[in-house]
């Protein structure tokens, strides 16, 4: 039997905004169908979007939601995270959104290690405002803010999250629907800053301009540059050159999270013993 989505989406929303052939719907059906399998009461889940075709996200689905400003996710989703801590929380941004104006707060969310889950759609262009270099555009490629070709140098948002204190990151692919999903239900119930770099394609604004007229050849391309991570670790550094590798780049169960540490302060406020020192911390890690 098909699977039902119609239970986790605002269907009044429907059919979504998104270009013929974007992969933002394949991530979306893949999160609905990992928050299903999770068994998550709708109730008890906050998706906060930003800017930009992947804000719409938190438009289209039946959670509780906030639509917030550009690069703003992170933050926003702090807050009701700290406020209630039992919920799950995911953030939805692009490239853009995460890594440009956003960057900020989402290397201070890795290096908290709130436990906050955070899916970066990654299809290397700001594609709602028309073709602008992102920090992940590859380069070479035109934009229509660098015309002659992009010069410049791109993020890896994996090692970036990584080595900002991440505790969970992981990279996938639209092309493998499966393998997200699989990767969302990791990522979920670990505690702490789930990162996910979710390679899709834009092939109106991306592909179209760099010769990729079609969304099957935009989705060849990142077939192209991905290799699952057990094979990745298998090549050379020159066969690994230009390569993403793709699956659970990082899993790290020990680090303390975020809320919990909150909880310490509150209680020793509570006690009346004052602040809580760095040994305190010493002593839970």
């Amino acid at each position: 039997m098909a699977f039902n989505y119609d239970n986790y989406l605002r269907l009044e929303k429907m059919p979504t905004l998104w270009c013929w052939g974007c992969g933002d719907g394949v991530i979306l059906k893949a999160f609905i169908r990992a928050v299903d399998k999770l068994g998550w009461s709708k109730d008890d889940v906050c998706v906060v979007s930003g800017i930009g075709c992947s804000g719409r996200f938190s438009s289209y689905v039946d959670f509780n939601t906030i639509h917030t400003t550009h690069g703003r996710t992170v933050a926003f989703a702090t807050g009701v995270k700290l406020a209630n801590p039992d919920k799950h929380v995911i953030c939805v941004g692009g490239d853009g959104d995460a890594l440009a104006i956003g960057g900020n707060h989402t290397i201070h969310g890795c290096r908290r290690n709130i436990d906050i889950n955070f899916i970066v759609i990654n299809n290397f262009i700001y594609g709602l405002t028309n073709s602008q270099t992102s920090p992940t555009t590859p380069q070479g490629m035109w934009t229509v803010s660098q015309k002659a070709g992009n010069i410049d140098p791109t993020f890896d948002a994996c090692e970036l999250a990584i080595a900002a204190g991440a505790t969970f990151v992981a990279r996938e692919k639209v092309t493998e629907p499966r393998k997200l999903e699989k990767v969302f239900i990791e990522g979920f119930k670990h505690r702490g800053f789930s990162f996910f770099d979710i390679l899709s394609n834009c092939h109106i604004n991306l592909g179209r301009k760099n010769k990729m007229q079609s969304a099957m050849e935009n989705l060849n391309w990142i077939d192209a540059i991905t290799a699952p991570k057990k094979k990745y670790d298998e090549m050379t550094p020159d066969e690994q050159l230009n390569l993403f590798p793709t699956g659970i780049l990082k899993q790290d169960t020990e680090a303390r999270e975020y809320c919990d540490m909150y909880e310490d302060i509150k209680a020793a406020q509570q006690g009346k013993r004052g602040l809580v020192t760095q040994d305190d911390f010493k002593k839970k890690i």
